[in-house]
């Protein structure tokens, strides 16, 4: 019996710590409050930069304390948690994934900076991490969400423009270079000064602090400068597309809810009880009628045989309605 009791109010904390529910005040509550201890330590980590509030530094010291030692303890009862996190994997490797995690990293060089790495100052550029947590933040809104979709659903078209970029600044680093280097010994002296040069141009910033002088050089640089407008232009292009698609699926799945009395949407992921299952069994097992799914940004009329699979967006009612 007491061991049913301690599970449930694992389960209760687990629910408070995560991104609650509109329903769940506590956990509201919760969220909120771990927003103005993001905002107290980020504020605290600029404040100390300046040399007018040196004599409250005790005060922001303070402060700081009590916000790490939160977020010490929010994070023992992540990883105390984490079962329920990752419920498909055994208690040992839920911990470890929590631990090689987004969250779990930023959670640990957020706290360990501050207890132990204090006398160090490359390790107390650590401290910097914690401005991620600002992440978490975000990711209280939908929009979060979206960015996040397209940024996943684009990532190998994403990588290829992003590769594309290398290769042309590295090939601009070596010409320039073999162009400007016996004219400028002292700004070219070798294929890194190149790529500076090569990273400024081509990424339209032009800082203007090396720059060709030889005839060759400016016409390669003409070349480089309208290569370099043409190359960025593509990530931009292909996430703005990723946008469009995700926002014309959240449209479809709004109009086909409004359309239908009772209706509610939920996304597939891999813990969902839907993912794998075929439409006619999960309407069984779970007593609902599946009205639609988005897949891909299409919208797919629903067949006995169809397998719901991971990322579709089911559009259910309950089938006593």
């Amino acid at each position: 019996m007491n061991q049913i009791i301690s599970k449930k109010r694992k389960k209760r904390i687990f629910d408070i710590i995560q991104i609650g529910h509109r329903g769940d005040f506590v956990s509201r509550v919760f969220d909120l409050f771990i927003v103005i201890v993001i905002f107290l330590n980020i504020a605290v980590l600029f404040l100390e930069t300046f040399d007018e509030v040196m004599e409250y530094s005790h005060h922001l010291r303070a402060v700081e304390t009590v916000t790490i030692i939160i977020f010490a303890i929010e994070y023992l009862l992540r990883i105390w948690t984490a079962e329920y996190l990752y419920p498909d994997k055994s208690r040992g490797k839920a911990i470890l994934r929590f631990l090689i995690s987004f969250d779990g990293i930023v959670d640990l060089c957020t706290i360990l900076p501050f207890f132990f790495l204090s006398g160090f100052v490359a390790l107390r550029m650590l401290r910097v991490v914690r401005i991620f947590h600002l992440f978490r933040i975000n990711a209280y809104y939908d929009s979060f969400h979206v960015i996040t979709s397209v940024l996943a659903e684009k990532k190998n078209q994403i990588i290829s423009s992003v590769f594309i970029i290398l290769v042309l600044m590295m090939a601009s680093s070596l010409c320039m270079y073999s162009a400007e280097h016996e004219a400028q010994p002292e700004v070219f002296r070798n294929a890194f000064s190149g790529i500076w040069w090569s990273m400024s141009t081509i990424l339209t910033v032009g800082y203007g602090d090396i720059y060709p002088v030889t005839v060759l050089g400016r016409m390669m640089a003409i070349i480089i400068s309208f290569l370099g407008v043409g190359v960025v232009a593509i990530p931009t292009g292909i996430i703005s597309a990723g946008f469009v698609e995700q926002y014309t699926q959240l449209q479809n799945q709004s109009s086909i809810s409004k359309s239908v009395r009772g209706t509610v949407s939920v996304t597939v992921d891999g813990v969902s009880p839907f993912a794998g299952k075929s439409v006619k069994v999960a309407e069984t097992e779970y007593q609902i009628d599946i009205v639609a799914f988005i897949r891909g940004g299409a919208v797919i009329v629903p067949v006995n045989s169809t397998e719901i699979m991971i990322g579709d967006v089911l559009i259910y009612q309950a089938q006593d309605l």
